[in-house]
């Protein structure tokens, strides 16, 4: 496969600017040809490559760097450092409308938007109606776009996309925006664009996007690449040292038994006999039992985790892989058990988390968790038992 996107110790300053005179000594640099004094580093020294039908997520904290890498990727904004290699058509969706005319309308909008791309007169005809039905704005496709809400930017943007199918799309957080129908409708298309061949850059907070749509993510800590890899793996790390920062500046979240979105009521552990229990036997059996609210009275989507007591990720499942939907158990409550027939989990002890999803599985609200410990005799190493024999070598 071909490289479309190649980077090689990357990096962008901007020039702080804290008083008048700063400004004036930024634009005076800039002039001279020389570097500012005072400078925020937003990013350095990325290396990255991505080829052709790839699909990359970007995670990583508020202020990161995840936006000024797209942007550099984009165009949008030159390196300070290093360099950036960019083939074939690039569609961005980086902020809210941006690439629209505010006082143009929508329609007008994708007639320059698509002309700007390079389509010819006979291509904009044919496809201006497919933009405007993904779109689904109604009569305010013949509106200004400055009367036009966040999502309704965010529709059509993403619309003109879909009708120009870039070698490579860039999208920053498309998927936090608007309703669970048009998300689901992106998602949808997304799907369809990767398995056509399409190169995707995601960049988003949800790691149910990135796992589901992502082949390798790229997790970026304070400008820097912290680490690379397999989607599932990174999220999976990322979310582990996200739970163990947020566990030390705040104590668990309270059950709320009503309210506008999914929370964990209750739960609890039991061995295969129903009793209540909080050690469980190494090869054993363990029971948890829940209850969630749901404020629609439809079943929610419950993801389950197990965390080492020192913060290490060891499993998570979500309810709907199986097709499992929670039996209602009251109104706006939906019951569950999730059962492990053989515990192989090395003795020590653990954390087991009860997530609260949407009942598309798309955004998680409320986490409830239960401590336990395994107990049993073990020299061995990790977090879980293998099944193992030791041979002798024939010569």
């Amino acid at each position: 496969m071909s490289t479309l996107v190649a980077l090689a110790q990357a990096g962008k300053d901007y020039p702080k600017i804290l008083h008048a005179g700063d400004r004036f000594g930024a634009l005076a640099s800039a002039f001279l040809g020389r570097p500012p004094r005072h400078v925020f580093t937003a990013l350095e020294s990325v290396d990255l490559t991505v080829l052709r039908g790839e699909s990359l997520g970007v995670i990583g904290e508020n202020g990161s760097g995840k936006s000024t890498l797209l942007k550099m990727i984009a165009g949008v904004v030159k390196p300070t450092r290093g360099t950036v290699d960019v083939r074939g058509r690039v569609g961005a969706l980086l902020e809210l409308g941006s690439g629209f005319h505010p006082d143009y309308t929508g329609r007008e909008n994708i007639l320059l938007s698509s002309a700007l791309a390079g389509l010819s007169r006979r291509e904009l005809e044919s496809r201006v109606d497919s933009i405007v039905e993904f779109a689904d704005i109604g009569a305010h496709i013949d509106d200004p776009i400055r009367h036009y809400s966040s999502g309704m930017a965010v529709r059509l943007g993403f619309a003109v996309a879909t009708a120009l199918r870039p070698d490579v799309l860039i999208t920053d957080e498309v998927l936090a925006v608007g309703d669970e129908s048009f998300q689901r409708k992106c998602v949808r298309w997304l799907e369809g664009y990767l398995s056509g061949g399409g190169t995707l850059l995601l960049c988003s907070h949800s790691m149910f996007h990135i796992q589901t749509l992502c082949r390798h993510a790229l997790w970026l800590h304070e400008g820097k690449v912290r680490q690379y890899g397999d989607a599932f793996m990174v999220a999976r790390d990322y979310l582990a040292w996200h739970h163990g920062k947020e566990a030390e500046k705040a104590p668990e979240e309270a059950p709320r038994a009503q309210g506008p979105v999914p929370c964990v009521l209750r739960t609890w552990l039991e061995d295969d006999a129903g009793a209540p229990a909080s050690e469980f036997a190494h090869g054993g059996a363990l029971v948890l039992k829940g209850v969630v609210y749901e404020p629609e009275d439809r079943p929610p989507t419950i993801l389950v985790g197990i965390v080492r007591s020192d913060g290490t990720p060891v499993y998570g499942t979500h309810s709907n892989d199986g097709d499992f939907q929670p039996n209602r158990v009251a109104p706006h409550e939906f019951g569950f058990r999730w059962r492990l027939p053989q515990l192989n989990l090395l003795p020590g002890k653990y954390s087991l988390r009860a997530h609260a999803l949407d009942p598309e599985g798309l955004r998680m609200f409320h986490t409830l968790t239960a401590e336990f410990m395994v107990s049993g005799r073990s020299r061995d190493y990790g977090v879980c038992y293998l099944e193992h024999e030791w041979l002798p070598l024939q010569p």
